[in-house]
């Protein structure tokens, strides 16, 4: 908490100390009104992707290669909004940072771990629609659990691996007052991560997407033709529509992604990518709402999400529904 100094105009983050961060001055209304807004919006993301992962982890009917991925990126966007909203928040609300230097450093590598983790499970989930839409013969052979399982602890351990490599690579710490949570990034470095943590995926999801666009709308012309003829269609053929439309689905939940990132990835090219900027904190938080995002989709398009939340509510049924 900071104090008053002898100008009643200035507040501190630790005003014992003379290069320490000035405060953001708020009205006591505004304060609350803000905190009361990213309280909300954190729990929000929470309960979202928590129904995700109880749906999925307890209904053992939802055990496919497709929704262990989207578990996947639901705990990713979980510890999204239980560990990363609520310490950007106080940080953006109150400019300083209370909680030394060894919690800055992990909160930088957490949000980075997280932030790839969810861009590398979208790819993992771009091949497999690509998969059971372009190659529907081979979907069972190629897309396993066991190799989808060991594809996610991958995903994981890539992302963890690349974060400390891009952390450990950072220049010293930017201390322009005491109290700030921020490290410095060379041009070179922001390149480089823009190239391989953003670009290069994404560049691979749209170039799938667009092929299984492609091929799913053709597919649909002729399922619609056969139904128009009044011939009977056959199981692989209702199959196929199904994927096309999960393959639908999830090209919103990229394309709202890629709504979220690009704005934030964009400063990179830019001189001036300072934190402190409110366009900045706005693009940033921008990244942080998608992870509360996806779950809304889901509960849109996905009947069985919708019905295994009823489940979840009431406990009751629970156990039955397993």
């Amino acid at each position: 908490m900071a104090y008053e100094t002898e100008d009643p105009e200035t507040q501190y983050c630790f005003p014992a100390i003379n290069s320490s961060c000035i405060k953001t001055k708020l009205s006591t209304p505004e304060y609350n009104i803000v905190y009361v807004f990213f309280s909300v919006l954190s729990v929000w993301t929470v309960f979202l992707n928590l129904l995700v992962i109880i749906s999925i982890s307890h209904f053992k009917k939802l055990h496919t290669p497709t929704n262990m991925l989207i578990l996947s990126l639901a705990v990713a966007d979980l510890l999204v909004g239980l560990i990363i909203m609520p310490l950007e928040a106080i940080r953006f609300i109150e400019t300083c940072w209370y909680f030394g230097d060894t919690i800055c450093r992990l909160f930088i590598l957490i949000m980075g771990l997280l932030l790839s983790t969810s861009l590398s499970n979208l790819v993992l989930i771009a091949v497999d629609r690509y998969v059971a839409v372009c190659h529907p013969l081979l979907y069972p052979q190629k897309i396993t659990m066991t190799r989808t399982v060991i594809m996610i602890h991958v995903s994981w351990f890539w992302s963890l691996a690349y974060s400390i490599s891009v952390f450990i690579t950072t220049s010293q710490r930017k201390y322009t007052c005491y109290g700030e949570c921020s490290f410095m990034y060379t041009f070179a470095l922001k390149i480089t991560d823009l190239l391989l943590s953003f670009l290069l995926p994404c560049i691979n999801i749209i170039t799938l997407y667009l092929r299984i666009f492609y091929v799913a709308h053709h597919q649909v012309k002729v399922i619609n033709s056969l139904m128009r003829s009044g011939k009977h269609l056959t199981e692989g053929s209702m199959r196929r529509k199904s994927e096309s439309k999960a393959a639908l689905t999830l090209g919103i939940i990229v394309m709202v992604y890629l709504f979220c990132w690009i704005p934030y990835y964009s400063l990179t090219l830019t001189p001036n990518t300072s934190m402190t900027s409110v366009i900045a904190y706005i693009m940033l938080w921008m990244m942080y709402i998608n992870s509360g995002l996806n779950p809304l989709i889901y509960a849109i398009f996905y009947p069985w999400f919708r019905a295994s939340v009823k489940h979840i509510l009431n406990l009751s049924k629970i156990f039955k529904a397993a």
